[in-house]
């Protein structure tokens, strides 16, 4: 059976659970790696799912796209906040998590052998997704503030190019994309006849100046600009997986196919819960996020590590991205952080960075004594192991 090689060998594997099971194998591991957020669903979640329960007929299948009652609930949302308009050139369709609707897009624009752009640092669930289906990303880099390169983007698209893709704010260096480039990245791909994936999973964790900015509410953008969401990270809604996407009307039979082939739909007990949290106070998402900006000033006590690292600017989302000055394996850096300091990170190669050791800081999902040791123990760590090493 060895010469039958599945197309899965070109995929790598996925780096948070083999992380998962180094922290399981040295207990009072403190996990700066996972990209989850440590709160719970809002009230109204849980509230709206005696409505579910009351409809015997629920335990049928419903709508692919999702039910309209949360179609219509999203089309506002993404009217008041994102500035995104539903109309007779597009659509939403309601998704398991923001990476099903990633996969829906790539197998409803691409075939076998075309190229797919993504920007240096990528997301690894993108790269993943492109190779499983049998396309080549291509991979361009960012600036040293991990700032999209516009010219850069352009000049690396070939005939088989089908799509560019930004994640803002930015996993996993939590760099925010200024209007400006974003609107030239979607001109180009308007110009070049190509799509432009904007992936906005963490759409609403900006801090300081930074501001949030979708592709799809730019004049004229609907036929080509996908827009990916999802309610894991400001809903706290991760396993619960629903997220959405805004697709050009034209891509609504693909992405329909493609949906229905994996999922069949979205979980409608799920998509209650998320009708009920989008009728959340807003003090619920004002008071979360707000108390995620209060351990991100902890955590900005990395600049200490100035000698030893260098830390880009990251006003979104809830990463910090290192270059760490060594020639030191970033697979063995992490290993030993864990194993010798009892601190977790990810290391930069599962982001496709492979030209030095860069390391992902995650601290969504901390109190903020908890990150304070965390980032103690980083600091200690990376003192520690890369004076020695060099």
């Amino acid at each position: 059976m060895e010469s039958l090689i599945s197309r899965m060998t070109a995929v790598q594997s996925p780096i948070i659970p083999v992380v998962g099971e180094l922290i399981k194998s040295y207990p009072g591991t403190i996990s700066l790696g996972q990209g989850v957020v440590s709160y719970s669903p809002p009230p109204e979640a849980i509230e709206f799912l005696p409505k579910f329960l009351a409809v015997p007929t629920h335990n049928l299948y419903k709508d692919v796209e999702g039910i309209p009652l949360l179609r219509t609930a999203l089309a506002a949302k993404l009217q008041a906040f994102n500035g995104i308009e539903i109309n007779e050139e597009n659509c939403i369709v309601v998704t398991a998590g923001s990476n099903m609707a990633f996969m829906n897009a790539i197998l409803a624009i691409t075939s076998v052998g075309d190229e797919v752009i993504l920007n240096t640092p990528y997301y690894f669930n993108h790269e993943m997704a492109i190779t499983m289906a049998g396309c080549h990303p291509v991979l361009v880099k960012c600036d040293e503030n991990y700032q999209l390169r516009p010219e850069a983007i352009a000049s690396a698209i070939t005939p088989k190019t089908r799509a560019v893709v930004t994640i803002s704010p930015n996993n996993p260096t939590g760099a925010v994309y200024s209007q400006e480039a974003l609107r030239q990245v979607n001109q180009i791909c308007r110009d070049r006849g190509i799509y432009h994936i904007s992936d906005e999973a963490y759409e609403y964790f900006t801090y300081d100046e930074a501001k949030h900015v979708s592709p799809g509410a730019f004049a004229e953008s609907s036929e080509y600009t996908i827009s990916l969401f999802s309610l894991s990270k400001a809903y706290g809604f991760a396993s619960w997986r629903i997220g959405y996407m805004v697709i050009p009307k034209h891509l609504l039979v693909a992405v329909k196919k493609v949906q229905d082939t994996i999922l069949i739909c979205p979980p409608v007990i799920s998509q209650y819960a998320a009708l009920g949290a989008l009728q959340a106070k807003e003090d619920y998402l004002k008071n979360h996020i707000g108390a995620i900006a209060q351990v991100r000033q902890v955590v900005l006590n990395l600049n200490s590590l100035q000698d030893l690292c260098t830390i880009a600017p990251a006003n979104g989302a809830f990463y910090f991205f290192l270059k760490v000055h060594t020639t030191m394996n970033a697979f063995e850096l992490v290993e030993r952080l864990i194993r010798e300091y009892r601190v977790a990170v990810i290391p930069g190669t599962t982001f496709g960075m492979n030209d030095g050791c860069y390391l992902r800081v995650a601290y969504g999902a901390l109190q903020k004594e908890t990150a304070k040791e965390g980032i103690e123990r980083l600091v200690r760590g990376l003192q520690g192991i890369i004076c020695k090493v060099g």
